[in-house]
């Protein structure tokens, strides 16, 4: 007798995938951040020892390449939300989480604005400091507001 997956399974397997490209996007944005190695460098090195299917490593691919591309734009809408800050005086932890959050609200219209946050937060909570993730929180709000973008 075989056995089927159902769809609510996948699904989350997908999900998980897409996180874990995630944060393997971050490790790679917060090491370029940090020590200013090459992103090829960082990158390969990362995507050797992830078990990403190669569907996922492109989503990761995707959001360092976006981030980088775009960090300006991204940081302009960072000091624009998160004025009780600088930009620069921002953990590098925090300023990635951010700058994908952004890039993904920006650019991959098929991830929901609500996903998108909610994947930041996990992020931060995980990786950042304890106040990491309401940061986070407060300044992808503030950017949905201001890009007028609905969750």
């Amino acid at each position: 007798m075989g056995v089927t997956q159902k769809p609510e399974i996948f699904t989350n397997m997908l999900r998980r995938n897409r996180s874990k490209g995630r944060s393997l996007a971050l490790q790679t944005l917060f090491e370029i951040d940090l020590t200013k190695h090459h992103m090829d460098d960082v990158l390969g090195h990362l995507m050797v020892e992830s078990d990403l299917d190669e569907n996922h490593l492109k989503f990761a691919r995707e959001i360092v390449f976006g981030v980088l591309d775009k960090k300006k734009q991204i940081d302009s809408l960072i000091a624009e939300c998160a004025t009780e800050r600088e930009v620069g005086d921002l953990s590098s932890l925090d300023k990635s989480v951010l700058r994908m959050g952004i890039l993904e609200l920006l650019d991959f219209s098929d991830t929901p604005p609500k996903v998108v946050v909610n994947e930041a937060v996990e992020l931060a909570k995980i990786y950042g400091s304890d106040n990491s993730y309401k940061f986070v929180n407060g300044v992808l709000g503030s950017v949905l507001q201001k890009l007028k973008i609905k969750e």
